[in-house]
């Protein structure tokens, strides 16, 4: 999971696509960059870390431009090198920047195909760097000095043709203007939106439309699954559908856990949409457990809190905040080994004892993925003095692996995967679970947007929307289990940060 950032306006745009990053950082905190263009020259600077370690005053000062574009990266396996922070940038032809947001499921038959029969190198492990070489073999098919709008919609339809799989993607092109471009699947989020200033119309496009609410853009729309959206150096705005075939199918988990509750993804609002799975959540422990015993909800913080109010609403108990969080601390699940994982859990929360001496307490988590940090969390719940601890999320088992973007482990790693709730609540140590309805999840997201009737849930249900094959989620498993993340781990003790402004 990434965050990506374009703007086109007409003025030096280095401060927003900075600003338009940090409020993007929590979709991604392993790496962060910024490509500019001005005078026919391409400026960059990205490296390892938040966006607030990776850019320093003098950098941003030689980032200028009236256009630009912006990555934040998630860590996912294998990819700890600094030379795979993003945008990537090829020369030929016309010079070309890309900041992508997803996971291509065909990546190594493309890197064999463009080496044996387009003649391009690729220099990393990144799919994204696959996919900007794509990108650029399609275009350079055109065969024209200067590129027209049609060239460009025909280099995307290629891209469709050959790249399978998710993705959302802004390209700098140099000369031309951004172009943004979402898989036909519409799995990843992209949003444009535009404002106007003294010197005219700015468009800026992102991954979520809080990054455009937070400087002063109006939300035009999402970029629809197979669609392309050109903002030229003119700031003039094109749009094409470039897929033969599309469906609307954006990945649920956004709304569960990763977008932010301020964002408008698809016509939904995330905050709305998590209110519905806490009121779907109430409803089906109510029906199982009318004459239930429980004194007190606590979110398990951040993202559930939405849901755990409208459970504690529904229920007629009290909600109250049980765990304080500290802010600097990772995302625990795609931490490797378990011993680390482990005490990062008892580093990241601290319970507030008074909240949960001698009461039945009700914990509220967004998901539950390899049941770590929550046997963790209802330990620490019973040693603060609760009487009982009943533990519930507000989505289904996670039993399967994400293939588009999101770093979960190896199936087998997974708590949920082969096991049934009874053998999951014991393994956690919970005197109690409950978990949403896959069918109340989708209403949830639904009830905002009635167009959408289909959603990439492939970590609940194991159907691939994409299709992929056998030996592919083996390989997966190779580099997602934990001693492969703890070799890549060794691998780079040493992290440094690049700052190549040139």
């Amino acid at each position: 999971m990434c965050g990506i950032v374009g703007i086109v306006g007409s003025e030096n745009l280095n401060q927003e696509l900075y600003d338009g990053l940090t409020v993007l950082q929590h979709r991604g905190q392993d790496a962060a960059g910024i490509v500019t263009y001005d005078n026919d020259r391409v400026y960059q600077c990205k490296g390892n870390g938040l966006v607030r370690d990776v850019f320093q005053e003098s950098q941003m000062q030689r980032l200028q431009g009236e256009m630009g574009i912006a990555h934040v990266r998630y860590p996912t396996a294998g990819s700890s090198s600094s030379a795979e922070a993003q945008p990537f940038y090829v020369n030929s032809p016309y010079g070309l920047c890309l900041s992508h947001n997803g996971n291509l499921v065909n990546a190594e038959k493309l890197k064999q195909e463009l080496y044996v029969d387009d003649r391009r190198h690729i220099n990393t492990n990144s799919d994204s760097e696959i996919l900007l070489n794509v990108l650029a073999h399609e275009l350079l098919r055109c065969g024209r000095l200067q590129l027209s709008h049609e060239d460009i919609f025909n280099a995307v339809k290629g891209v469709h043709k050959r790249c399978q799989g998710a993705y959302a993607v802004v390209v700098m092109i140099c000369g031309v203007g951004i172009l943004a471009f979402r898989d036909p699947h519409g799995i990843r989020p992209l949003v444009y939106g535009v404002k106007d200033t003294p010197s005219g119309k700015q468009y800026m496009l992102a991954s979520e439309s809080v990054a455009l609410d937070t400087q002063g853009y109006e939300l035009i729309s999402d970029v629809k699954p197979g669609e392309a959206v050109l903002v030229d150096r003119d700031k003039q705005l094109h749009h094409q559908q470039c897929a033969e075939q599309s469906t609307y199918a954006p990945c649920i988990f956004e709304y569960v856990y990763f977008a932010r509750p301020d964002s408008v993804l698809e016509n939904v609002y995330v905050q709305k949409a998590r209110m519905r799975m806490g009121l779907a959540l109430a409803r089906k422990i109510l029906s199982e457990w009318p004459h239930h015993d429980i004194d007190v909800v606590i979110p398990i913080p951040d993202t559930s809190r939405t849901a755990a109010l409208e459970i504690a609403h529904v229920l007629g108990v009290k909600y109250r905040e049980g765990f304080i969080k500290n802010r600097y601390i990772g995302r625990t699940f795609i931490m490797p080994g378990q011993t680390q994982r482990k005490k990062s859990v008892r580093q990241k929360l601290n319970p507030i004892k008074l909240e949960y001496k001698d009461k039945n307490v009700l914990l509220v988590d967004d998901s539950i993925v390899r049941g770590t940090t929550s046997k963790e969390i209802v330990q620490m719940a019973r040693d603060a003095g609760a009487k009982k601890v009943y533990l519930a999320s507000a989505s289904p088992p996670v039993r399967y692996q994400n293939v588009y973007g999101i770093d979960m482990p190896a199936a087998a790693e997974l708590i949920a995967h082969g096991k049934d709730i009874s053998q999951i609540c014991a393994e956690i140590g919970a005197d109690k679970l409950f978990y949403q309805e896959l069918e109340d999840l989708f209403w949830s997201v639904q009830k905002g947007n009635e167009e959408l009737t289909q959603f990439e849930a492939s970590v609940f249900t194991g159907e691939y929307i994409t299709g992929i094959d056998d030996n592919y989620l083996q390989s997966l498993e190779e580099i997602r289990n934990d001693a492969s993340k703890v070799q890549q781990t060794d691998d780079y003790t040493s992290v440094d940060v690049i700052n190549n402004v040139k």
